[in-house]
């Protein structure tokens, strides 16, 4: 039989398909390719930088910034030493009877037994920008082992099966985790995806064998309770659906049915029972506390990449822990000031019919009375039975010795001076050495009705080195006078130090001043306004209102659709309730602040195009060290091409592209809270502690040592800029994110971060400080943009303080070549040159975009010369020209559908032209510069897979044309078919 032929009709409806859609998947590949191209370059590789000298040069030293490391195996040794010492000052012992230390030998080891599903799925880091590679890290059991413990493994076996997971391919491609058993997940900015079970496993799966092995394991039970956290998710403030013996009002950082019946088979089997807490989120722990059967609680946090090592190392007693508590651990999460005001709020009358989308809201009704300020303040006036309702105070924690501290020196400045407090601290114990913390607090003078004003503030801390057993030590904490103001946005619009006596004391917590010390007071005559030229000497400009608008929100009674100010002179009538529906109803300023940016209407008066494309010979390189004010700035800025420009400032995510005529190289610029563990990037580095566990060193020296070791890292991976440290308040401890920030203090987590940002800065890393500012919770931060409300007393008392603090004192010494012979000099400047905005609005305005907050205050009144870019720029509500009209310099993005609306007008080009000189003062003054001297041409050779690239193109369009020729020739050949 003969078979027919087929019709030319029939293969020609087959194969020129077939062909045209595989021409236009290798079109669309390469278009992709060509947008991305920056972004393809992180993980495949850009092409080497090639530096050509002028001749003369080639001699001059170029290194600015070198590596304290040989090489890179030497380096990440160096690193995970570094995750274990900052973990072991970070963890917090909270309660002792004398269980811990665990005696253990190699000749006689303790051989203990982990309980609790996290002992064997711990919490390392969080979810999103904050994830942990799990395949790099030290676990507990590992940890426990190396400091000389022995587990029982039939136990650990069990938890760990329980607690395991298969891995399932996605509709993207990629690879989820998909549990047996699951515990919280927070997938980011998906809360319908996300999980937020406890997860611990029923006491029935420990199985006979198991319980009878806890008699060989029975030195002690060591029970771990975690929570985990993650970006874009809050943590349940309801836990209905997620648990299955769910009890009203029960939330997540509450311990739950199996948790507790956990801890009562160990407490019936074991004499000694330790809880250690594997959460940075603070947790309900008044049953723990007050329960005799357990002998001991440490907290651990989120321990990092190899910092379950130091865990194992406190528990031995070969570390003594030393932590303080970074925030209070009150006894009811659901009676602090913030519980009713944490969440998700919408506008009934904002949507994309009178605004650019709906419009969602959080007010701070609790103004300046966050964590121990609220606590300490309302058992202060007779409103709280303190010891009922906080478990441990703010900057708590014990030792495996003791300690005294006396007061052997002060002085007491004058009202423009510092009041400096010389403490001698000594080991009074007689067998283990140890570090201690000083801490400082100062109580101003309140009128009831007057500015609003804590009980008491930290004013200054310091941690001593390690003690011997009778050693002794002698700090010095400072005080600024000025530091001591509040802020009175009412009447006087400005800093405030109210006359009256000023109390200082030295106090081993929040609560509770040191025995052997007493307090004293500062004494202020007359009352002081730093207004106009008699601003605080901290501030550059005079600091006055800037967020009238935000502040309007609130009133001092119970209003119909306003917000009450939580008010010290009456905290039982001013107690923040959840917004009303007069409370949803947004005003006419509000919708206006939901509207589209639109740039032809926000173009200035009389605007004149600054000069363009000029000829005047200056290289980038040529203006590191000089002055970010000097006329110098000027001319190379008049070299720019706005549209050269444009395409940098638009594609700004993890990277900058480079501009050849300015001799400006391209940079490399990765997240990471606590280390540049990034997830967006191929590159992978050290992964530190979480964020709350370095705040709870209160060590800034080793602080700044950490950041200095991811700058060294930072080297080896050819990165210019860190998107860290993240220094956002803990408003709520239900906020999803606040493992990667610091505290709920601000001058705690301010001198923290400028501790690491100094320390980034001497390797030549500009560190973002982020996210700038309010930005307290993650639920609906990307619904438009959560529009948050608080009055700007409490906006700059605490959450713009620990920006301030690092931009105004955090400092680097720069290396630079200062004449035509290659000298090279140095000088001291400022550190902290890069900031992140972030996605909340503040007031209706979004934070990017928002004039007053990133000009009026950050550059204006404290004196910052560096960049800001936003945060992901991903979401129609951040406008691109109006981020770069209000400051915000570059957008990180990698949308294609992200551009500048208006790239040509002369308000455009002014912006993009101020965008350009706080980007390339900042990029000059870093180690992106290493190897350039002036003169120097910078090239770049062609990428490996650009190479491989062309390659597959030119196969690819060899296969076609083939293809084409044969259908071609063959309906030619078949053409009476």
């Amino acid at each position: 039989m003969i078979k027919k032929r087929m019709s030319n009709k029939k293969f020609k409806v087959i194969w020129i398909p077939i062909l045209s859609v595989v021409l236009v998947l290798v079109l669309v590949a390469n278009i992709a390719a060509n947008i991305f191209s920056g972004y393809v370059d992180l993980y495949l590789g850009r092409g080497d930088l090639v530096l050509t000298k002028s001749e003369g040069t080639e001699s001059w030293n170029s290194e600015y910034y070198t590596s304290d490391y040989t090489s890179k195996d030497t380096l990440d040794t160096a690193a995970n030493k570094m995750v274990e010492t900052v973990e072991s000052e970070g963890i917090v012992l909270m309660k002792n009877n004398g269980a811990l230390p665990l005696a253990t030998s190699a000749n006689s080891p303790a051989k203990v037994t982990l309980m609790g599903r996290d002992a064997a799925d711990p919490v390392y880091g969080g979810s999103g920008s904050g994830s942990v590679k799990l395949s790099t890290v030290v676990d507990f059991k590992s940890g426990l082992q190396n400091a000389g413990f022995q587990v029982n493994d039939t136990v650990f076996s069990i938890l760990k099966e329980y607690s395991s997971y298969k891995e399932v391919t996605n509709m993207r491609g990629g690879k989820d985790k998909v549990f047996d058993h699951p515990k919280v997940n927070i997938v980011m900015d998906k809360p319908a995806v996300s999980t937020f079970n406890i997860g611990e496993m029923p006491i029935e799966n420990y199985t006979p064998d198991a319980i009878a092995s806890f008699k060989t394991y029975g030195n002690a039970a060591i029970v771990t309770f975690g929570r985990g956290g993650g970006e874009g998710g809050d943590l349940a403030t309801d836990m209905t659906g997620w648990d299955d013996h769910y009890t009203a009002g029960q939330h997540e950082l509450e311990l739950n049915y199996d948790e507790k019946q956990t801890l009562e088979l160990a407490e019936q089997k074991f004499d000694k029972v330790i809880v250690v807490i594997n959460s940075s989120s603070v947790m309900e722990l008044g049953d723990l506390a007050t329960d005799d059967k357990v002998d001991a609680i440490l907290w651990v946090g989120a321990p990092g990449q190899t910092g379950f090592n130091a865990v194992g190392n406190v528990l031995n007693g070969s570390v003594t822990p030393s932590g303080r508590t970074a925030d209070i651990y009150p006894a009811d999460l659901t009676k602090d000031p913030s519980f009713a005001n944490f969440g998700n709020y919408q506008y009934s009358n904002i949507n994309a019919k009178n605004a650019s989308g709906d419009g969602f809201f959080v007010q701070y009704e609790e103004g300046i009375y966050v964590g121990y300020r609220y606590y300490e303040t309302a058992a202060a006036e007779n409103v709280i039975n303190y010891n009922k309702a906080v478990v441990y105070p703010f900057g708590y924690g014990l030792s495996y010795t003791t300690f005294s501290q006396e007061i052997v020196s002060q002085k007491l400045g004058n009202v423009n001076g510092d009041i400096t407090v010389d403490v001698k601290v000594t080991n009074t114990g007689s067998t283990y050495s140890g570090k201690d913390v000083v801490q400082m607090y100062y109580s101003a003078p309140y009128t009831k009705g007057g500015i609003e004003k804590s009980q008491v503030v930290l004013g200054d801390f310091s941690k001593t080195k390690l003690l011997a057993p009778g050693e002794s030590q002698t700090v010095t904490l400072t005080l600024a006078v000025e530091n001591m103001a509040s802020y009175d946005y009412k009447t006087a619009k400005a800093y405030v130090l109210d006359a009256g006596d000023y109390n200082i004391s030295i106090q081993s917590d929040s609560h509770n001043v040191e025995k052997s010390t007493q307090p004293f007071t500062y004494k202020v005559n007359k009352t002081i306004v730093y207004s106009g030229d008699n601003h605080r000497a901290s501030d550059v400009t005079a600091v006055t209102n800037e967020f009238d608008d935000v502040s309007a929100m609130f009133t001092d009674t119970a209003t119909k659709g306003n917000a009450t100010n939580m008010s010290r002179a009456d905290f039982v009538g001013t107690f923040p309730t959840a917004p009303t529906d007069a409370d949803k109803v947004a005003n006419n300023d509000i919708i206006k602040g939901f509207q589209a940016f639109v740039a032809a209407d926000n173009q200035v008066a009389g605007a004149t195009m600054p000069t363009t494309k000029a000829s005047n010979g200056l290289q980038l390189i040529d203006l590191r060290g000089v002055s970010f004010d000097d006329s110098a700035w000027d001319l190379l800025l008049d070299q720019l091409d706005p549209e050269a420009l444009s395409k940098v400032i638009i594609s700004g995510a993890y990277k900058t592209d480079p501009l050849d005529t300015l001799g400006k190289p391209a940079t490399v610029e990765l997240d990471g809270p606590a280390g540049l563990s990034s997830f967006m990037t191929a590159t992978s580095g050290t992964a530190y502690p979480s964020e709350v566990v370095i705040a709870s060193t209160y060590n800034t020296e080793l602080v700044k040592q950490m950041g200095t070791m991811v700058g060294n890292e930072s080297l080896f991976n050819k990165v210019n800029g860190w998107y860290a440290p993240a220094m956002n308040t803990h408003r709520s401890q239900f906020a999803g994110r606040n493992f990667e920030y610091y505290s709920e203090d601000g001058l705690l987590a301010g001198k923290i971060g400028t501790a690491c940002v100094s320390g980034a800065a001497d390797k030549g890393v500009y560190a973002f400080i982020k996210h700038f500012a309010l930005n307290d919770q993650e639920t609906n931060r990307v619904n438009n943009g959560v529009s948050t409300w608080a009055n700007e007393q409490a906006i700059r008392e605490i959450y713009l303080k620990p920006f301030e603090v690092s931009v105004e004192t955090a400092t680097t010494t720069l290396k630079y070549i200062s004449d035509d012979k290659g000298t090279i000099s140095q000088k001291d400047v400022k550190g902290c040159t890069a900031v992140m905005s972030s996605f909340n609005r503040v007031g209706a305005t979004w934070a990017g975009g928002d004039t007053a907050l990133l000009e009026n205050v950050l550059r204006d009144e404290w004196g910052f010369e560096g960049f800001v870019i936003t945060d992901f720029n991903l979401y129609p509500y951040m406008y691109t020209n109006q981020g770069i009209a209000a400051g915000s310099d570059l957008m990180l993005t990698i949308s294609p559908m992200k551009t500048i609306e208006d790239a040509t007008s002369a308000t455009a080009v002014t912006n993009l032209r101020k965008a350009a000189h706080r980007i390339l003062y900042t990029q000059v003054n870093s180690n992106a510069m290493n190897g350039i001297v002036p003169g120097t041409i910078i090239s770049y050779t062609t990428p490996p897979w650009r190479k491989a690239q062309i390659g597959v193109n030119i196969a690819m369009a060899v296969l076609l044309l083939a293809g084409y020729s044969w259908v071609i020739i063959r309906v030619r050949k078949n053409k009476n078919v």
